[in-house]
């Protein structure tokens, strides 16, 4: 009798990395997305992977080691020693390099290092000035044929160009510069994913007529199309999963809300559905935000479901601290659909502050603005993106170019700053004094309260390569003032989540695996890390467990 196929649910890069893993050892999968467009979170993101002593490295000629990777992870998660797992740090760091040399061999990416990006926390004992953070090369959205249209593309980087190219010309610059498509097709996927319209190039180029995507869509990409070569390998797409099946000891199958109604399927079941930031009730269980504070850049099928059908089946939660939450700051979107988030509260001529009209914070570095924002022992929500009429004439904000208009309702103007903080519910008087001892260090390029500029991950991935003497720092001294209320936003990374092992084994709260669940990607908790969070973390160790699991899965 033929072995019942591996339901892997959800349709990101870890899933669809899963299914591939299984495929290539002949094991058939069904791929289960609640969502009509494939991709997930992923697709949306800037695409990199942070993996140390990696081949790419080696093949670069950058010297690096497991041990001066271990020393940073551990460098950067000391507050919470607890938290981390030791077995599944090990497994990690040990099998991630060795994961990504196999989707290499076995064509699903061709790997380069992301070059000049340092380690979120250079000063961090083991940090690398260069070499970790690996992405796909750019891909041709073509070889996706009619499956081009059923990937997410993302909205908050210039799809099309790389990271070199970004480099030259900064963030915000590249993306409001990015082509629009010739046609229709990226406009209607940004509206499938639930997000603004901010960004969507798609990458095909007016010059060449060329459809090259990078960052996270790219890499989504070259997964995908690898994956579409296997006959294994069977789609399921608005199929959402509302339960798993169970036989009181194991998981043996899931049922199925599609198209054609109900059904129930049996087998393995891995679930890849991402985090919850779309669920209110546990961003506010897990996050402790509500929802004038928290907003989500994911797409709105990352919902919560991994987590809460895994609670159902008997699962134990594991529990980060929201201060050490990826979740920059962002704003409500234009008409109040969704989230926006871009690099402008990195560029010069803008400063954060706290209803007291004080900063708080590195209003640069987003691990700072959650870190200090959200201690339990003292914290500034609400806070408040201040900035003046040079940031206005050379970034302009979201959607709105350089010098245009902002949209009704979006932001706050005044002449003075006194008469902002007044309209914005802070204390105007405090916010003038903040902002004229914020531009006396501005002015020298240096931030002696809180070191704005002083994070080369941050200076080089968001700043202004064109404004001196730093990428991040100019006063806000010009009027008219502009200001607006803003609020975290989640990139699908809650942190908290499914607790699993080394092998990515869904537990129960007794420590025990439950048979026939597994979990990869950002719906199971971090334990992995403990609280130690960098950019890349999540796509390395969802990738890594795919890997794990395609292994152990396949006969």
């Amino acid at each position: 009798m033929a072995a019942a196929p591996v339901l892997v649910v959800g349709a990101g890069l870890g899933g669809i990395a899963t299914a591939i893993g299984l495929a290539l050892r002949g094991t058939p999968v069904i791929v289960l997305e609640a969502g009509d467009l494939v991709g997930g979170a992923s697709a949306l993101s800037g695409g990199q992977v942070w993996v140390g002593a990696n081949h790419v490295e080696e093949r670069d000629g950058i010297t690096d080691s497991r041990t001066l990777a271990e020393q940073y992870v551990r460098a950067i998660g000391h507050d919470h020693p607890d938290l981390l797992d030791e077995e599944a740090l090990d497994r990690w760091l040990t099998v991630a390099p060795e994961a990504m040399a196999y989707w290499e061999e076995v064509g699903a990416v061709a790997w380069e290092v992301i070059p000049d990006l340092a380690d979120y926390h250079d000063e961090a004992p083991g940090a690398l000035a260069a070499g970790r953070y690996l992405t796909g090369a750019p891909f041709d959205g073509a070889a996706l044929g009619s499956w081009r249209g059923r990937l997410h593309v993302s909205p908050y980087f210039p799809v099309g160009m790389t990271y070199s190219e970004m480099y030259l010309k900064g963030r915000r610059s590249s993306t409001l510069s990015a082509s629009p498509t010739a046609d229709a097709e990226a406009d209607e996927i940004a509206d499938h994913a639930g997000v603004p319209a901010f960004g969507r190039a798609g990458g095909r180029t007016q010059a060449t007529g060329t459809d090259t995507l990078t960052f996270g869509t790219g890499l989504v990409a070259a997964f995908l199309a690898r994956a579409l070569q296997e006959p294994a390998i069977s789609w399921r797409l608005s199929a959402r999963v509302v339960s798993l099946l169970t036989d009181g000891e194991a998981v043996t199958g899931v049922r199925v809300d599609g198209p054609g109604g109900h059904e129930e399927l049996v087998g393995p079941v891995v679930l890849a559905t991402s985090s919850f930031d779309g669920d209110p009730e546990l961003v506010q269980e897990l996050l402790g935000l509500q929802p004038e504070d928290f907003g989500t850049l994911a797409p709105d099928t990352v919902r919560g479901d991994g987590l809460r059908l895994a609670r159902a089946a008997g699962a134990d939660t594991v529990r980060i601290p929201a201060t050490c939450v990826p979740m920059p700051p962002g704003w409500a979107a234009p008409g109040g659909h969704g989230s926006a988030n871009g690099p402008e509260y990195a560029l010069p001529h803008a400063m954060i502050v706290d209803r007291t009209g004080r900063r708080f914070c590195d209003d640069s570095y987003w691990v700072d603005i959650v870190r200090r924002g959200l201690d339990p022992t003292d914290p500034h929500v609400p806070f408040f993106l201040v900035w003046d009429a040079q940031h206005h004439r050379s970034y302009g904000l979201g959607t709105s170019a350089p010098g245009a208009p902002y949209p009704d309702g979006q932001v706050t103007a005044a002449p003075t700053l006194e008469l902002l903080g007044e309209a914005l519910g802070i204390d105007g008087a405090t916010l003038a004094l903040t902002a004229a001892r914020f531009n006396e260090g501005a002015r020298r390029g240096v931030d002696p309260d809180f070191g704005r500029g002083s994070v080369p991950f941050i200076t080089r991935f968001a700043g202004d390569p064109a404004h001196g003497p730093s990428p991040v720092l100019g006063d806000v001294a010009e009027p008219p003032f502009f200001g607006m209320r803003l609020r975290f936003v989640g990139t699908g990374i809650g942190m908290s989540g499914v607790r699993i092992d080394a092998d990515a084994h869904v537990l129960d709260p007794s420590g025990q695996p439950i048979e026939g669940l597994f979990a990869v990607g950002s719906v199971a908790g971090y334990s992995t890390m403990g609280s130690a969070y960098n950019s890349g973390f999540a796509l390395s160790r969802g990738l890594t467990h795919a890997y794990l699991v395609a292994q152990e899965l396949a006969p």
